[in-house]
């Protein structure tokens, strides 16, 4: 019977065999899924390639160039709401290449929202479209053909390339909606502006590569925040659903500066712990930002620097290609920039995004400590790349992660995953069978004698030995104090005429009398 139950093999090691099998084929795949794929939109990709000026190098270093603590993250989005001090924290969220599930996005809103925390989403697709809805924003699936505000490229050789009304350019502000802003619009952001961090009232030209709408719903509006359009497309712009036929109605026009390029919502968040201008901690009002941008490239590299674009053959307003086409620059269009107000020159949108990044850090409020105020090292610039397709060796280390934090981060899959674990340990306790007992199986073929059976000549003396030690313990006796005893003196502890006759008589009892004897035996002394 034991032969046979140890051929098989028992359900813990179906389970690890299960459970080692099922980690090696997702590492195959996930390898194999992503092996011709290459990070793009990193911040820490240096690699001299094709895809080196699609990085954010140039940003990081320049936001490490301002004394910004920087950090990235690599697992899920749903973290954010357990960093130290989240409203002194910004979530950078560049062209996800994954779509978000709705529990990050809820974590989102409610970093932003409660948390006090910073977020900027730049995307050109519909992967942003779960975070987007949690704050009343829609980002559409096609890009913009704006044949008013498109910027001119020209190649190696100095030929100008075919116009391609997706290159948009847009004046942008820091902090005020475009549509409600007076003739300070006209007024370009100086360098001097910007570094005493006076942009309240001018703006700033941006590039973009290929860029999506973006619109505020009016019916999810919340009363409880600040709504600002800071960039957008004309007003003959159109979302290019089908562009084999831009004329065609079904492309449509969003309307004067409903065509967003950059949104802007600020949430108050009250009664958040921090230091306070007199050193102790104490709840303090902040604000919660996110800045949504349509189009991911505008960090990139190879818009982020303006030597960088300018080797890409990026050209400024001074470009006769301009006129030549007959299309407006940001410094000729009417609804852009006065060259007679200050340098209309695009700084490479490096420029514009500092400014924005200093303005939604809060350094101007008053009521956090004045050390905190002063030092960018106390706040963080967090880039996010698990939205991103890693490489091949690393791909299947971070969907792990992010996988074991979204499991236990979010509440309802981690209580799934507990019942599960209840349920599998019910199915095992009733699929392994119950072990036989032994000692009561009986086969007749497997008999064996007990290797020290008792010698039945020595139940009497086993018997008189055990009589003998309980008069010893009674009387509190140790070994050589009773063996000191005269047999008279045993005898006269003992007093039972049959259990001393036991003692001192050499007569053999048979085993009944034993059988009587044994339960006075016990009884004696009670």
């Amino acid at each position: 019977m034991a032969e046979e139950d140890s051929g098989k093999i028992s359900i813990e090691t179906w389970l690890k065999v299960g459970f080692v099998a099922s980690l090696f084929l997702s590492i195959i795949v996930v390898t194999a899924v992503s092996w011709d794929k290459t990070t793009v939109l990193s911040p820490y990709n240096n690699a001299a390639d094709e895809y080196s000026m699609q990085q954010l190098t140039e940003m990081r270093e320049v936001l490490e160039g301002k004394d910004y603590s920087i950090a990235n993250t690599m697992s899920t989005p749903m973290l954010v709401n357990d960093w130290n001090d989240p409203h002194r924290s910004m979530l950078i969220i560049a062209g996800p290449e994954k779509p978000f599930d709705a529990a990050e996005a809820s974590a989102l809103h409610d970093f932003v929202t409660e948390k006090g925390g910073k977020v900027i989403l730049a995307a050109s697709s519909t992967n942003a479209q779960l975070v987007a809805e949690e704050f009343g924003v829609k980002y559409f699936d096609a890009p913009v053909y704006d044949d008013q505000r498109y910027y001119e490229v020209e190649d190696s050789v100095g030929a100008i390339q075919p116009a391609d009304y997706r290159r948009l350019w847009s004046a942008a502000s820091v902090n005020q909606n475009i549509s409600e802003m007076g003739d300070e619009k006209l007024i370009p952001c100086s360098d001097e502006a910007v570094a005493n961090a006076q942009i309240d009232n001018c703006r700033m030209p941006v590039l973009f590569h290929r860029p999506t709408a973006i619109q505020v719903l009016d019916e999810q509006t919340d009363s409880n925040r600040e709504v600002n359009i800071l960039a957008a497309a004309s007003t003959s712009a159109r979302v290019a659903k089908f562009p084999d036929n831009i004329d065609s109605d079904l492309n449509p026009t969003l309307g004067e500066g409903m065509t967003g390029l950059i949104i802007r919502i600020d949430y108050p968040v009250k009664n958040v712990l921090d230091k306070m201008p007199n050193n102790d901690i104490g709840e303090v009002d902040v604000t919660g930002s996110i800045v949504f941008v349509s189009d991911h490239s505008v960090l990139a590299n190879h818009l982020w620097d303006a030597d960088l674009a300018q080797e890409n053959g990026y050209l400024q307003c001074t470009s006769p290609a301009y006129l030549e086409n007959g299309h407006n620059c940001w410094d000729t269009d009417p609804n852009g920039l006065s060259s007679a107000q200050g340098d209309t020159n695009w700084g490479g949108n490096s420029k514009y995004f500092s400014a924005l990044i200093y303005d939604m850090m809060e350094f101007d409020n008053a009521e956090l400590s004045n050390t905190i105020r002063r030092s960018p090292s106390e706040h963080y610039v967090v880039f996010d790349e698990s939205r991103h397709v890693s490489s091949a060796l690393s791909s299947p280390f971070t969907e792990a992660m992010g996988a074991v934090v979204l499991l236990t981060s979010d509440v309802v899959l981690k209580w799934l995953i507990i019942l599960n674990l209840f349920a599998l340990l019910a199915i095992a306790i009733m699929v392994v069978p119950e072990k036989e007992n032994w000692r009561h199986v009986f086969d007749l073929t497997r008999f064996r004698e007990r290797p020290k059976k008792l010698d039945a000549s020595q139940y009497q003396m086993r018997t008189r030995e055990a009589l003998l030690s309980k008069v010893r313990q009674f009387n509190d006796l140790t070994r050589d104090e009773f063996m000191r005893k005269t047999p008279a003196e045993i005898m006269q502890m003992v007093r039972d005429p049959r259990l001393v006759e036991l003692i001192s008589s050499n007569r053999s009892y048979s085993n009944e009398e034993l059988r009587e004897i044994i339960p006075q035996i016990r009884r004696w002394g009670n």
